[in-house]
């Protein structure tokens, strides 16, 4: 049997508890290089916003940091690592740092046993690269990457880039040893019942942690009890956090968000009008940072654009010289400004700006 490397039960406790996992943008300068000052900045922004970890080299990081034109998937990993171990170092506190893995079984084993030797924690993997294959090939992908690195399973909307996954594949990925998390987001309720069940059915509630990939229904996620019969019996399964492209801004008021559904899950409380309100407003600040009136197509820009304004980052720029904000784009992340003041975290930022920039 092969040996699947465990993280340390300190992480395995974060996880379990819930906290907010930004997807870590990726800072360019006006040239489109690695700005690592405001790299460093985004991570101590995160570090100090509460998040329980970060999440590097995924969608938002921008896959094209693998490309040999561009060779940066090492070194953002390692800016990364080295930025949040200084900052474990300085205040006690461990930070998860999930690794983005994707790409053929070569190109994924090989990212994690990179990313393992960096000091992340767990691998999320992106079967994206993999769309015509079968179940059981799937499964033998992740297998053999979690030979190299603990898993975090990622379902990933099919209008990005990723494949339907249904519910056989997730029964058996939730049997791979150490799978020890998943994040759902295919922004599809019936695709993310199918992980839910599946986990149940396998057996491991509350074995495997639950996050919220869901841009489009967040607080829902976060308050929702699953309760799934099997076998007679019945499961209680809830989406303990996020990872969230839509947590890389605002990000110390998702702390505050996820903070407030812990309280009204632990104190059983009944979910209020204000609760359910404040829920569409995240989803409509949401549609203006992710761009789904375009398909999706400024969902980098538009947070790019949100960190800008902060004084973040210097501008929009993208690897991808095309990819930008969509028309009228900008004017929808102005008009959320004006109607959710109290979503955002700009005095936050304003205050510890300076140091981040140091």
């Amino acid at each position: 049997m092969p040996a699947y490397p465990m993280p340390s039960q300190e992480i395995l406790d974060i996880l379990h508890q819930g906290t907010v996992i930004p997807a870590h943008p990726l800072a360019l300068t006006a040239q489109r290089k690695l700005d690592e000052k405001r790299q460093r900045a985004l991570t101590r922004y995160y570090a100090d916003s509460g998040a329980g970890g970060i999440a590097v080299g995924v969608h938002t990081t921008q896959f094209a940091i693998r490309s040999p034109e561009h060779g940066l998937f090492r070194p953002v990993l390692e800016l990364a690592a080295e930025t949040a171990c200084r900052w474990e170092r300085k205040t006690g506190r461990r930070i998860v740092k999930v690794a983005g893995l994707c790409g053929p079984t070569a190109q994924a084993a090989s990212e994690a046993e990179f990313a393992r030797s960096t000091g992340y924690d767990i691998g999320l993997l992106s079967l994206a690269a993999l769309k015509d294959a079968d179940d059981p090939a799937l499964i033998a992908h992740c297998r053999a990457v979690a030979e190299a690195m603990p898993l975090f399973g990622f379902y990933l909307q099919p209008s990005v880039g990723g494949r339907i996954l249904g519910l056989d594949f997730w029964r058996k990925f939730a049997e791979i040893p150490n799978a020890v998390a998943i994040k759902m987001a295919p922004f599809n309720r019936y695709q993310t019942l199918d992980v839910l069940r599946a986990v149940a059915e396998a057996g491991r509630a509350g074995e495997i942690a639950l996050y919220t990939g869901n841009d489009d229904n967040i607080v829902l996620d976060l308050l929702t009890e699953y309760r799934i019969p099997v076998e007679g019996k019945e499961a209680s399964l809830r989406i303990v956090g996020g990872l969230l492209g839509h947590w890389a801004v605002w990000t110390q008021k998702a702390v505050e968000l996820l903070k407030e559904a812990r309280r009204i899950i632990g104190n059983d409380s009944p979910v209020s009008q204000e609760m359910l309100t404040r829920a569409i407003q995240v989803t409509d600040s949401n549609a203006a940072f992710f761009d789904p009136a375009h398909s999706f197509a400024g969902c980098i820009a538009g947070l790019h654009e949100v960190l800008r304004r902060q004084g973040l980052m210097q501008g929009l720029w993208c690897l991808d010289p095309e990819e930008c904000l969509s028309p009228g784009q900008s004017a929808e992340i102005d008009r959320v400004y004006r109607a959710y003041p109290h979503l955002n975290d700009d005095a936050f930022v304003a205050e510890r700006l300076e140091e981040w920039l140091a």
